[in-house]
């Protein structure tokens, strides 16, 4: 099965890279997480969210898969569905994932170097962005280091609407 050889590899769905957050089902199915140990909050619309990163995210393995949320349970990216359809071989699925991850990688090095204090339960784009506007003077890209990390999650954004959601 694609998943048990894609999914697990990868994780950028849990793992706050390629969503910040995504809706439950309803109040039942965010009571049942909480009682897990999941981070779920509310939006302006009383609307239940699973905060990402995931707190049962394991390495890149669900440590609550037989109870994971139902938009979990459904969530398929662009490059597993590529894939069962034959689009793409699973080796070359495998390969985008791993040049993915190598760039997520570049951005979270870049990151710990600029980041005044780290918060490891936000998204990673919302790292980036509290790392940038932390800029002195306001200018988000005024260091070099600052420039590098721009360009890397420039890069990897687009690689993430490429390959994986639109």
């Amino acid at each position: 099965m694609l998943t048990d050889t894609l999914c697990t590899q990868c994780g950028l769905c849990c793992d706050g890279t390629l969503f910040g957050d995504v809706e439950l089902a309803g109040r039942r199915e965010a009571i049942r997480l909480e009682a897990l140990g999941l981070d779920v909050d509310s939006d302006d619309a009383d609307v239940e969210l699973l905060a990402l990163p995931c707190a049962g995210l394991r390495g890149t393995r669900c440590a609550v898969y037989a109870h994971r949320p139902q938009c979990c349970r459904t969530f398929e990216c662009r490059l597993l569905q590529q894939a069962q359809r034959g689009e793409v071989a699973a080796n070359e699925a495998l390969a985008r994932i791993a040049a993915a991850k190598a760039q997520v990688a570049r951005v979270w090095t870049l990151l710990a170097g600029l980041e005044s204090r780290r918060s490891t339960r936000l998204p990673l784009t919302e790292r980036v962005a509290n790392a940038l506007d932390a800029a002195p003077g306001g200018t988000a890209t005024g260091t070099p280091q600052r420039r590098a990390l721009a360009a890397a999650m420039a890069t990897l954004s687009r690689t993430i609407r490429a390959t994986f959601v639109d």
